[in-house]
């Protein structure tokens, strides 16, 4: 199933919907203005809140966690480490881990388990500017989709970063 994700392009507090491939809205994601960290849910296209997506305060490596429910199902981290490509791990509550590896800033990345690929993302099967398209292949699509914003959120930090950088 492959939805079409828009690049974060905007502040703290504004929304974006994610649709399938047939361009019917799928999923909200809501960006909560005014909270004390980065918050975001994840909304069917009816509005009820599937998940939350919020960046953990204190945390020894960028964290941000999905709750479902009001429990954590997932935490998104970058690795420390992660030589020549990017790299980031999703713990699930389950125990499973997930990993996203590729040029996650340029958006062409996999999520993976160890049972193989979850998902992956590309912005070479939609034309649209500032968008990109995540095909998944697992059951838990809210939860895909949760992560994926996570990985963006941490991502978009990094490249904000390098923006810095280059600006000195």
């Amino acid at each position: 199933m492959k939805f079409m994700m828009r690049e974060r392009m905007f502040a703290i507090g504004e929304d974006y919907w994610i649709e399938d491939e047939t361009g019917q809205r799928a999923f909200l994601v809501d960006g909560k203005a005014l909270r004390l960290r980065q918050t975001f849910e994840l909304k069917d296209a009816g509005g009820e809140v599937l998940t939350v997506i919020k960046k953990k305060m204190i945390s020894v490596r960028d964290t941000m966690v999905v709750a479902r429910d009001g429990d954590a199902v997932a935490k998104v981290r970058k690795k420390l480490i992660s030589p020549l490509r990017h790299r980031m791990t999703i713990e699930l509550a389950d125990g499973q881990e997930w990993t996203a590896t590729g040029d996650i800033i340029e958006k062409n990345y996999e999520i993976e388990s160890e049972e193989g690929v979850v998902a992956r993302t590309s912005r070479k099967w939609f034309r649209i500017r500032e968008s990109y398209g995540i095909e998944i292949d697992h059951p838990d699509v809210p939860l895909v989709i949760s992560v994926a914003v996570a990985v963006e959120e941490l991502a978009e930090k990094d490249k904000d970063k390098d923006d810095d950088k280059d600006d000195d």
